[in-house]
């Protein structure tokens, strides 16, 4: 296999030049590696008429995340027009028997342009103005897509909604169970927490099921930056769009718990003019013509999730399964996490409702 690990770079390009001529190679394609480990690999493609990106299951891949690739074609495919900024797909293609390409499922879209934000550094590019624009015009995108009614577009089969909020705290319950290496109180409670008060949903939708600033490209100007496109599908499918909300919520505060920064880096900073979470609570209400809602189960739940992933890692570094910068910081982060979930619940009463 010729060019990076994972990617036979002279094959991709006989695909392409046969798949799609109108997007016949100008010259030697080339590919870099831009995310990968854990989840999907991600490819910056340059030589082909215009800049790609080809996604693909991690080296070692199992056979789940073939069907994340699907998925995610499917629905950034489908939201093209939709006024929900994503990437323009071009192709999915199954090359596990061919082995010409990746040897797996993979799937193949333009490369948006931008840049993502993730470190405070980078916000003296931008003004206040700009950042605090940026940021709400981040909530409204997110009302935008949990307005898209998944049936007229043709994702009416695309998950369960019915029954999604129990699935999900199942689903996180049992990794948990299957990374346990040290006692964790605070979680557990937690977990008995939420189980006890799990919400009606009052709509379903579209969930992205990763929806945070640094999954979103951004460009523009200091004063006017816009984002131009909402990357990392893998997790999308139907169900309770306040969970979007709630995890939006926990990563634009992980700032505020011991370590979290260190651990979940972020350019959020209310010194350089984001705003409080609550105004972006009050743009996404306002965009999708709905009540504010009480968020306080979502966000518990969004820190159970995270605190169970990263306990996942932590686990599997001190198995000395995994090694990586800063995983052996992760763990630290867990019962922080457990406390603020905790705290959240017991807010105080609540209507899980959306009007």
């Amino acid at each position: 296999m010729t060019g990076v690990p994972g990617l036979d770079t002279a094959g991709f390009a006989a695909w392409l030049d046969a798949a799609h001529p109108e997007l016949a190679t100008a010259g030697e394609l080339t590919a870099s590696v831009i995310a990968g480990g854990r989840s999907n690999l991600t490819y910056a493609v340059d030589g082909a008429r215009v800049p790609l990106i080809l996604r693909r299951p991690p080296l070692g891949h199992v056979l789940s995340s073939a069907h994340d690739m699907r998925r995610e074609h499917r629905v950034i495919s489908t939201l093209a027009g939709s006024g929900v900024p994503v990437p323009t797909a071009i192709d999915v293609v199954d090359d596990t028997d061919a082995a010409r390409v990746t040897g797996t499922v993979f799937f193949v879209m333009e490369r948006s342009p931008g840049r993502v934000l993730v470190k405070r550094e980078q916000n003296a590019d931008y003004s206040p103005a700009g950042l605090r624009r940026l940021s709400l015009d981040l909530a409204r995108h997110l009302a935008d897509l949990h307005a898209v009614d998944p049936a007229s577009v043709g994702l009416g089969d695309f998950g369960r909604p019915d029954g999604y909020l129990e699935r999900q705290l199942s689903t996180w319950r049992r990794q948990l169970d299957a990374s346990r290496s040290r006692p964790m109180p605070k979680l557990d409670a937690l977990e008995a927490g939420l189980g006890a008060e799990v919400p009606r949903t009052a709509r379903t939708g579209i969930v992205h099921g990763d929806y945070r600033l640094d999954n979103a490209l951004v460009v523009g100007t200091a004063e006017e930056p816009r984002i131009s496109a909402i990357l990392d599908w893998e997790m999308a499918t139907l169900g309770d769009p306040l969970v979007d909300v709630g995890m939006l919520g926990m990563y634009w505060d992980i700032a505020d718990l011991p370590g979290g920064s260190g651990v979940v880096p972020s350019s959020v900073d209310p010194a350089a003019g984001y705003p409080a979470f609550a105004e972006l609570v009050d743009a996404y209400a306002e965009r999708g013509g709905i009540g504010v809602p009480d968020l306080r189960w979502y966000r518990a739940f969004a820190a159970y999730k995270l605190a169970v992933i990263l306990e996942g890692i932590h686990y599997r570094f001190q198995a000395g399964a995994t090694v990586g910068e800063g995983f052996d910081r992760m763990g630290a982060l867990v019962e922080p996490l457990a406390r603020s979930g905790l705290a959240t619940l017991a807010a105080g009463p609540r209507t899980q409702e959306v009007h």
